[in-house]
């Protein structure tokens, strides 16, 4: 039988509390999983379960309260601030529900962004050719509010793949988008994902979206009340 992939992301007794005045309001109670490095894995639940924040804490975004993460082979708790910005940096790609396209640049130029804050130049090659395999190669010069709210998005699936991250993290990555705009983000984010190996993890409410993912991890109350594993479609 052949090993498993060592896993990109292990959560161990994960949990936060935050304090408002004198209350306490614990969001995520010793959630424990691990993420193997090329699949992909939903993280799903009802508003309020948690998901958002277990998403920022895996992607070093926040520290927990306890627990660890271990991102990449490095433990979180170990790096500081800047050193969690260079991880996420070289390892990580972004998806928000909200798009976060620069407005006043086009959308090769939103593309490119990444690439010129790591110093790489000659990256213009490289974000036309995922804005091709978005379909988007005949928008390049477009800017944001030329675009559909389904286009933005795309645009931001290239720029999150520019880098070529290890493990991509997508946060209601159809949430602003209609169903049928919804599938077609959904299809070039799975083809994206299987077309480089990276590691996705998802936040979303869609059921049909997390059953696209090889694993489903099911939030209740701030805790993990289901698992789901399935053979990828």
């Amino acid at each position: 039988m052949p090993e498993s992939p060592s896993p990109i992301l292990t959560a161990v007794d994960l949990t936060k509390v935050y304090q408002s005045g004198e209350r306490r309001l614990t969001v995520l109670h010793e959630l424990s999983f691990s993420v193997p490095r090329g699949d992909s894995c939903a993280i799903i639940g009802p508003s309020g379960s948690g998901k958002s924040t277990l998403l920022g804490l895996c992607a070093g975004l926040d520290t927990p309260s306890s627990g660890a993460v271990t991102l990449a082979g490095h433990a979180l708790s170990d790096l500081d601030e800047d050193e969690r910005a260079a991880l996420r940096s070289k390892h990580i790609g972004f998806i928000f529900q909200a798009f976060q396209l620069i407005p006043t640049l086009t959308a090769l130029e939103n593309v490119m962004v990444p690439l010129e804050l790591r110093g790489q130049r000659q990256n213009r090659p490289r974000a036309t050719e995922l804005l091709d395999h978005v379909r988007l190669g005949d928008r390049l010069d477009h800017y944001p509010a030329q675009l559909s709210g389904g286009e933005q998005q795309r645009v931001a699936i290239a720029r999150a793949f520019v880098n070529e991250p290890d493990i991509l993290f997508a946060d209601e990555p159809t949430g602003n988008l209609d169903a049928d705009t919804g599938h077609v983000v959904i299809d070039q984010l799975f083809d994206l994902n299987a077309h480089h190996g990276t590691t996705l993890v998802l936040v979303t409410h869609d059921q049909q979206l997390a059953d696209r993912a090889h694993r489903t991890i099911r939030l209740r109350g701030g805790r993990i009340v289901s698992e789901e594993m399935r053979q990828a479609p």
